[in-house]
């Protein structure tokens, strides 16, 4: 497209669009209005957006962009964009991306140098967390694990130990059988599963591992569901006796460290604090000078 003078339009922009993940209500104005503006809304299900757009008198229109379709479509949305077009991007639920179609028409645009705004709003993962009471300050979402067992158990022996809140997307139909392979591992860690969030029947269960799984096998659960575990707990370890220490900052300072090294070195190695390492450094100058 050309205007006057033989000057190329200028390009779109694309805007990344969080919708509702349950309740119609939970839709920024800024969305509604992106939405209105827009020349195209690329939805991961067309039918499932025409439900979201009818509720507020939307009429812009629709094409499907999938997880089946999604590089094919991502060049025909890049030649709109060029094309001076603005391009609203949703999925079912959520921030497109996160689990959800969105990643290859992102990079291809900002690549292309068009401008890519995120419109923030619900996360499943993120309400799933804080309705969950588990340990908010830190965690990784990990999305869907793998539907096949074998391969499910080797992602979940990676992540052995790890000291975070683990958030996961599970099927209904799964939710038993991973419950029952984390519990196999870690029967008594803490953990939740919510369901239909900001839906009528929401729900959020808590307990342990064991306890969720022989639940989830008596009753299998329905509607969308996310899974949380717990962080690791950790025993700290104790501190290493003075003489341990001591020992250790001889070898140092043998080999050729000053004082100040040394100290560092061995609070790296023990987990020691400056106070105490000094006064452990003091007996063993003591000592040295008296010897």
């Amino acid at each position: 497209m050309a205007e006057a003078g033989g000057e190329a339009a200028p390009a779109g922009a694309l805007y990344v669009c969080a919708t509702p993940i349950g309740n119609l209500e939970d839709i920024t104005l800024r969305v509604l209005r992106v939405l209105r503006e827009a020349d195209l809304i690329a939805a991961e299900d067309t039918r499932h957006t025409r439900k979201l757009l009818a509720r507020y008198e939307i009429d812009t229109p629709l094409v499907s962009y999938r997880e089946h379709n999604e590089r094919r479509q991502s060049e025909a949305l890049l030649r709109a964009l060029l094309a001076g077009k603005n391009v609203a991007l949703v999925s079912d639920a959520g921030l497109p991306c996160i689990s959800d179609p969105g990643a290859v028409i992102v990079r291809t645009a900002a690549a292309a140098g068009i401008r890519v705004d995120v419109l923030p709003g619900p996360s499943a993962g993120l309400t799933a967390l804080v309705l969950s009471g588990l340990p908010a300050e830190r965690f990784i979402f990990l999305g869907f694990l793998p539907a096949a067992r074998s391969a499910r158990g080797r992602e979940l022996d990676e992540l052995e130990g790890l000291p975070y809140t683990l958030i996961f997307y599970e099927a209904p139909h799964r939710l038993a059988a991973t419950l029952g392979d984390m519990a196999a591992r870690w029967p008594e860690r803490r953990a939740a599963v919510t369901r239909e969030l900001t839906k009528l029947h929401q729900e959020v269960c808590q307990g342990t591992l064991r306890e969720l799984a022989q639940r989830f096998a008596a009753a299998p659960a329905r509607g969308e569901c996310c899974l949380l575990l717990a962080p690791v707990e950790r025993t700290p370890a104790p501190p290493p006796a003075a003489e341990t220490v001591l020992v250790r900052l001889r070898e140092l300072t043998a080999a050729g460290l000053s004082g100040r090294e040394a100290r560092a070195q061995i609070a790296a190695e023990y987990g020691l604090g400056k106070k105490e390492l000094y006064r452990l450094w003091l007996t063993h100058a003591h000592e040295k000078g008296g010897g």
